[in-house]
C-alpha cells in the first residue's frame, strides 16, 4: 500500500487523487490530522486514517500495510515547530511498520549552504533519508506558481509589485508536480536519491511575471526594486518573517531556483502548465 501524509492538503490531495488513476484505490491510504476533511478521498476508494506528525504514536495505525509513505514536507518552523523532528518520526514509523521506500518533497535548492532556510531543512531531511536505512527519493521539486501569485496579490490591486531585487525562478504548477510525483510512486524504483530538478519550463523573474500579468489582465502592472534592508518596514511584517521571506529572495539572486529541466515535462508525457495559462485561468480582470 501507497501512504500518502498531508492528504488534505493542497500537494497531498492533488497527489492522492492523481494516484488514483494510475493505481486501485484500494492500494492507497492517506494519513490525515483530521479524517472528516478526507471525505472525497474515502469516497474514492482510499483508505483514510488519523495520522499527525507532531504525535508520533499515532503514525503507526496510520501507516500500517505500507510499502511506499510520501512524506509531504511540514511546514511547522512557519508556525514555530521543529520540521525535521516531525520528518524524523516519520522515518522512525516507517521503518516500525516495514515499509520499503520514503518518497520525500524536497525542493530544488535543498541545500544546507542554501540562502533559503526550508531548503536546509530540505537537506537536513534528505540526509536523514541517507542514513534510514530505508529505500528513499527526495522529488526536487521547483518552487510553486501560485506562491508567485500570492506574492503578487496586492500589486495586481495598486498596479506595482515592490520587492526586493530578485533572479529567475523556474515556477511549477502543484498539479503538474502532483503528476509526477503519482508517476514515481506508481513506478516504484524509478528514481533512488534525489531526482533531477521538477521544473516549469521557463525562469521568470518578478519583472517577467508583472509583464505577463499585465497582457493576462490589459492593464499596467510594473515591478520595482528596494533595498533589502526595508523588507520588513515595505511589507509590515516583523523582522523574523522578513528575515524568511529576503532568503527566498537572495537565493533566487544566486541562481537556486533557476535551472530549468525537462524531467517534469518527461513524466507527464504532456506540456506543463505555463505561468501565463494559470494566471489566465486564476486571475480576476
Amino acid at each position: 500500500m501507497i501512504i500518502i501524509t498531508g492528504a488534505t492538503g493542497q500537494l497531498g490531495r492533488a497527489i492522492a487523487t492523481q494516484l488514483v488513476t494510475r493505481i486501485p484505490a484500494a492500494g492507497i491510504g492517506a494519513s490525515v490530522r483530521d479524517p472528516q476533511k478526507a471525505s472525497d478521498l474515502e469516497a474514492l476508494g482510499v483508505r483514510v486514517r488519523q495520522g499527525d506528525f507532531s504525535d508520533p504514536a499515532s503514525l503507526p495505525y496510520a501507516f500500517e500495510g505500507a510499502t511506499q509513505i510520501l512524506l509531504v514536507s511540514s511546514n511547522a518552523r512557519a508556525q514555530g515547530g521543529d520540521p525535521l523532528a516531525q520528518h524524523a518520526a516519520v522515518i522512525d514509523a516507517a521503518r516500525t511498520v516495514g515499509a520499503r521506500r520514503i518518497v520525500y518533497t524536497s525542493q530544488i535548492a535543498a541545500s544546507p549552504t542554501s540562502a533559503f532556510g526550508p531548503a536546509v531543512d530540505h537537506a537536513a531531511t534528505e540526509k536523514m533519508l541517507a542514513a534510514s536505512g530505508l529505500a528513499w527519493t527526495a522529488l526536487r521539486n521547483g518552487f510553486y506558481a501560485s506562491v508567485a501569485l500570492t506574492m503578487m496579490g496586492l500589486a495586481l490591486e495598486s498596479g506595482v509589485m515592490a520587492t526586493p531585487d530578485d533572479g529567475k525562478i523556474a515556477w511549477a504548477t502543484h498539479g503538474d508536480l502532483a503528476g509526477a510525483a503519482a508517476t514515481i510512486l506508481a513506478n516504484e524504483g524509478q528514481y533512488d536519491g534525489p531526482t533531477p530538478p521538477l521544473t516549469g519550463s521557463q525562469a521568470l523573474d518578478f519583472t517577467d511575471l508583472t509583464g505577463i500579468a499585465s497582457a493576462v489582465l490589459s492593464r499596467s502592472i510594473r515591478h520595482e526594486t528596494f533595498p533589502d534592508d526595508e523588507l520588513a518596514a515595505k511589507l509590515g511584517i516583523p523582522a523574523g518573517a522578513a528575515k524568511f521571506m529576503l532568503g527566498m529572495y537572495l537565493a533566487s539572486r544566486a541562481g537556486e531556483f533557476g535551472p530549468v529541466n525537462p524531467t517534469l515535462e518527461e513524466l507527464l508525457g504532456r506540456p506543463q502548465e505555463t505561468m501565463r495559462e494559470l494566471m489566465a485561468a486564476t486571475l480576476k480582470g
